[in-house]
Order: structure tokens, then C-alpha cells, then sequence
């Protein structure tokens, strides 16, 4: 009973020196906060129309929201197109080393009011490029997409010719290579797969990154780090305010990724942009289930677009008949997709599946596009449609 008595006595002791520790320690370090960070947000204030950027803010009314890093990797991905369409529109001679420069931000290789701040902005594609994959797989993949810039370059040295089976140059407004490949949309459709596709769904929005840390802010910002990784998902997938805002009838008024949900996932596509805002209220909220959902539904938006791409382009080659120079254009988008399908992995796609339709369709033929067939075409649509799963 005495000793009983004694440890009641005690206790308030120990209780008040835990409090005047913890304001110790909170003192030391004022950034260090406790769940939840943030007021609770109202999914139903959630709107189609609610502008991601400014409506995240804390008890302060301080945004929290931070597009900066997202934003300059879709630029670098747009100036990468950019420099690659001039080789076509204007029959300039393209450089490998400035697409690799560009593509590993380094040497200065963005020029102009618009881009030159990406030389400085600390981040690069190449880096973030089959990022989800062992350091040796995505090696092998990043050196892909570079010999494609190599491949691009060669083909630029030919864009005042007219091109023929075997021969380089352009089959009317498109630039092709002597196979009749088209770099610039292979490079670009890869790309998407590569660093959009992969980045976001299968590092942002794998598992280990949805446990990243919610309750402490990164030093000197005022976001947490699962915060900023959402936002960057924001900033790779859009340039708009509003996701799909800017979508008409004809033009998805978005670009890459952003713009293949709204041409081969219509059923998606007008739900991207509040899945977005509630994966970022379920973050603050430290709803894990909510987030779960949202990730598990842009993960399966972004794997349908491209598989439905993939289809599709497919299809454009059959029915573009004669007509070579449409026929080229849909090959080349089409087998750039066909190769970002390795990242869907909810699909269970892989390199193997990716590089074996490849192989089938052109890979395989010394003459590449110009010995693809109607049996070559159908047998690739066939597989796809059974790995995804689509009717």
C-alpha cells in the first residue's frame, strides 16, 4: 500500500516533466508537428472546378501547395519536344549531345526566356526516367531513350529529302528515319511511359511513397514530403490550374500524358482532376483508404490511355491504306506506346511483353515499317487487348 501511494504521489511529477520536455523539444525544433497537421478538409467543397494550386492552405491560410518541381520537369519534357519538331517543321539538323544534355540538365542545354531556368532548376528527367526499375534495368532503359536521340539525329540530317523504303527523310510533313521509323513521336510516346507513366504511378504512387512522411515539414517549406509528392504528380500531369479545363470537343487542351486520358480514356478522363484534389484532401486529412483509391485510380487511367493508345494507333495504321505518311505518323506513336506499356504494371506488363510486339512488328524486319503487315498489326492488337484485359 505504501509503495502504491508512493508511485501515486509520483506521478504527476513524471507526467509534468514529460510535458516540459516535449515543449523542449518542440521549442528546438518549432517544424516538428503532430497528426494531424492540418484542419480537416470537406471532400464535398471538392469541385471540378476548384483550383488545385490555391485551395491547400494551412491554419494560416498560407498555401502548402508547391507545383515548382512537377511543373519544371513537364517543361523540360516539352522543350525536349520542341527542339525535336524543328528537325520536321523547319529542317533543322538536331544535335544527340544537346538531347542528352537536356535530357540530364546538363551543360546549359535550354535556351530561351521560357526555358533557360531550367538549366538551373536542380532537377532532370534522366534521373527520374524507369526510376521505379533496379539500377541496372533502368540504366539499360534511360541508354534506350538516348540512342532514340541519336537515332532522331541521323534522321534530321535527311529532313530536305523525301523519303522512300530505305531511304531517310520525310514522308509528307513527317520525318522518318531509312526504316521509316518517326523518332521524334517514338521519343515522345516513349517518354511519356517512361518518365510520366512510371514516375508517377509506380514511384509516387507505389505504396512506400503513400507512407511517406505527413507530419513533419520539409525544411523551409511548408509542405510535408507526402504533400510535395502529390503535388509533383500535379505538376508532371498538367500545366492548367484545372486539369482537363481546357478541353473541347477536339483539343484536350493539355499535352503528353495529360492529353492521351482525354483522347483514349473518356471515361476517366473527366475524373482525373477530383481524384487529384481528393488524394490531396485525404492527405491532409491522413486518410489512407481515400488516398489508396485515388492513387489505385490515376495508376488505372494512365494504363488504360496508353494501352487504348497502343490500340489505337495500331488501328490508324490499317486504315491509313496508301496513304504512307499516315501510315509512318500512327507506326511511330504506336510503337512508342507499345513500349511504354513495360511501366503498366497493375496490367502485369513488363519489358519482356513490350520488347517481344516490338520485335514482331519491326524489330524483326530489316526494313522496319515497310515490312509491317495486316497479320504483323493483328497479332499485336491481340496481345494487348488480352494483357489489359480490353474487349
Amino acid at each position: 500500500m505504501l509503495k502504491l501511494f508512493r508511485l501515486s504521489q509520483l506521478l504527476p511529477v513524471l507526467a509534468l516533466t514529460t510535458i516540459l520536455a516535449s515543449c523542449k523539444d518542440n521549442d528546438e525544433n518549432p517544424i516538428t508537428v503532430r497528426p494531424q497537421l492540418r484542419k480537416t478538409v470537406d471532400y464535398a467543397k471538392l469541385t471540378d472546378t476548384t483550383t488545385y494550386a490555391n485551395f491547400f492552405v494551412d491554419d494560416k491560410g498560407a498555401k502548402t501547395v508547391d507545383l515548382t518541381t512537377g511543373s519544371t520537369l513537364l517543361s523540360m519534357f516539352r522543350a525536349i519536344n520542341t527542339y525535336n519538331g524543328t528537325a520536321a517543321s523547319t529542317g533543322a539538323t538536331l544535335d544527340a549531345t544537346t538531347l542528352k544534355n537536356m535530357f540530364s540538365n546538363t551543360g546549359n542545354p535550354f535556351s530561351g526566356t521560357a526555358n533557360a531556368a531550367l538549366n538551373t532548376s536542380g532537377v532532370q528527367l534522366r534521373a527520374l526516367t524507369a526510376s521505379s526499375l533496379s539500377s541496372a534495368d533502368a540504366e539499360k532503359e534511360r541508354q534506350t531513350i538516348e540512342a532514340a536521340f541519336t537515332a532522331m539525329a541521323t534522321a534530321s540530317k535527311s529532313a530536305t529529302a523525301t523519303a522512300s523504303e530505305g531511304t531517310a527523310g520525310k514522308l509528307g510533313t513527317y520525318l522518318v528515319d531509312e526504316k521509316g521509323i518517326e523518332w521524334a513521336q517514338i521519343i515522345q510516346k516513349s517518354l511519356i511511359g517512361a518518365f510520366q507513366v512510371d514516375y508517377i504511378a509506380n514511384v509516387l504512387l507505389s505504396d512506400k511513397n503513400l507512407a511517406a512522411d505527413n507530419t513533419t515539414l520539409v525544411a523551409g517549406k511548408n509542405y510535408t514530403q507526402l504533400e510535395q509528392n502529390w503535388d509533383q504528380i500535379f505538376g508532371i500531369i498538367t500545366a492548367n490550374p484545372v486539369y482537363g479545363s481546357k478541353a473541347t470537343s477536339t483539343s484536350s487542351g493539355e499535352s503528353f500524358i495529360g492529353s492521351y486520358m482525354w483522347e483514349y480514356n473518356k471515361d476517366d478522363f473527366p475524373k482525373i482532376h477530383k481524384a487529384l484534389l481528393t488524394g490531396r484532401a485525404a492527405i491532409v486529412n491522413n486518410d489512407l483508404t481515400t488516398l489508396k483509391t485515388q492513387a489505385t485510380f490515376i495508376r488505372s487511367a494512365m494504363e488504360k490511355a496508353i494501352a487504348a493508345a497502343a490500340l489505337g494507333y495500331l488501328g490508324k495504321w490499317k486504315t491509313a491504306g496508301t496513304n504512307t505518311s499516315a501510315a509512318a505518323h500512327a507506326m511511330g506513336e504506336g510503337l512508342g506506346f507499345i513500349y511504354s506499356l513495360r511501366y503498366a504494371k497493375l496490367n502485369n506488363a513488363d519489358a519482356a511483353f513490350s520488347d517481344g510486339l516490338l520485335t514482331n512488328l519491326v524489330y524483326s524486319a530489316p526494313n522496319g515499317f515497310w515490312g509491317l503487315t495486316n497479320a504483323k498489326i493483328d497479332a499485336a492488337s491481340t496481345a494487348i487487348k488480352t494483357k489489359f484485359n480490353i474487349p
